[in-house]
Parts: structure tokens; C-alpha cells; sequence
């Protein structure tokens, strides 16, 4: 089973997320974003140390930005998050300045190689992103070209997924 667990912040996608692995005998959890080694920010390594804690201490934690390479060679995965991971892909390209088309091509031709992966997997596999496009209008042009990007991310990756869930307020509604 192919699942992307999509939501607002704070809404609970990760909880879900975890519960829908919490049968399987080993999870690899994989983390593309920042580590506290990165970011310093105590309010990160706050949210880094709570996720920690909640995951059963039979799943192995990988700290990559390599998606398509961990999901080829693990059993079940979860992927937590998309956003995390594509600010990830942004800063390590350069991305923040360049046009929508050309951070677009570069994001497809990720999201191309995560896809392929993704389509030949069996085991369960659960990815989490964010849900930017449903409120205002970011003020600043990084604001968009992330919400432009995510949201194509979100669709290609939902493409590739045997259901999406959408969280909200704790409560997960099955598209």
C-alpha cells in the first residue's frame, strides 16, 4: 500500500501516518529535512525530539534528501515530510531565485526519479506533506514558488499513491 498523507501543520498528518505502520514489524522512517545539526533552533529540535519519542524504537531513522535511492532498498517506509524535503532540494539547487519554470523542471526531474521508485514498490509506504494552497496568498515570491512547487509535488507523488489522506483537526478524510 501506497499512501501520501497530505494536511495542514499541526493537524496530525505524522500521528496518522505512524499509525498506519504501527503494525509492521520494522519501519525505516525516513527524514529529509533540516537536523538539529542544521538548525539550530530550539523549537525545531523540540518538534525533531517529540517525533522521535513517539516512534516505536524498532524503526530506523535515515537522514537523507535521496528519496528515490531509500525508497528503492527498504522494506516500509515513511517519508516525513515532502515540504522538508523540497526545501531541502531548493537550497541545495539554488532554486529560491530562479524562475517558476526552471525551479518547476528541476523539481519534476526529482519528483521523475522519487516516481519511478515509487511505482515499483511493494511494500507499504507511506509519504507526508504539507497542504500550502489553501489559504492566502504568500506575500513574498520564495512564499509562492514553494507553495507552486509543493503543490506539484503533492499531485505527481498522489499519481503514484493507492490513497491520499487528508488530515484535519485530528480527524483523516480518505480521498
Amino acid at each position: 500500500m501506497r499512501i501520501l498523507v497530505t494536511g495542514g501543520v499541526r493537524s496530525g498528518k505524522s500521528r496518522h501516518a505512524e499509525m498506519l505502520l504501527s503494525a509492521a514489524e520494522s519501519v525505516t522512517y525516513v527524514a529529509p529535512g533540516p537536523t538539529v545539526e542544521d538548525d539550530p533552533d530550539p523549537d525545531w529540535a523540540a518538534r525533531l525530539a517529540a517525533h522521535r519519542l513517539r516512534r516505536p524504537a524498532s524503526w530506523t531513522t535515515i537522514e537523507s534528501h535521496d528519496l528515490a535511492t531509500v525508497l528503492a532498498g527498504q522494506e516500509a517506509v515513511m517519508v516525513d515530510c515532502l515540504g522538508t524535503w523540497l526545501t531541502a532540494v531548493i537550497d541545495a539547487e539554488a532554486l529560491w531565485d530562479a524562475s517558476t519554470d526552471d525551479a518547476a523542471e528541476v523539481i519534476t526531474g526529482r519528483l521523475g526519479e522519487i516516481t519511478r521508485t515509487l511505482h515499483g514498490r511493494t511494500a507499504d509506504t507511506v509519504l507526508v506533506t504539507n497542504e500550502v494552497g489553501l489559504g492566502v496568498v504568500p506575500a513574498h515570491r520564495s512564499g509562492r514558488l514553494f507553495r507552486d512547487l509543493l503543490g506539484l509535488a503533492n499531485q505527481r507523488i498522489a499519481e503514484f499513491c493507492d490513497e491520499v489522506h487528508l488530515v484535519i483537526a485530528g480527524r483523516v478524510l480518505k480521498l
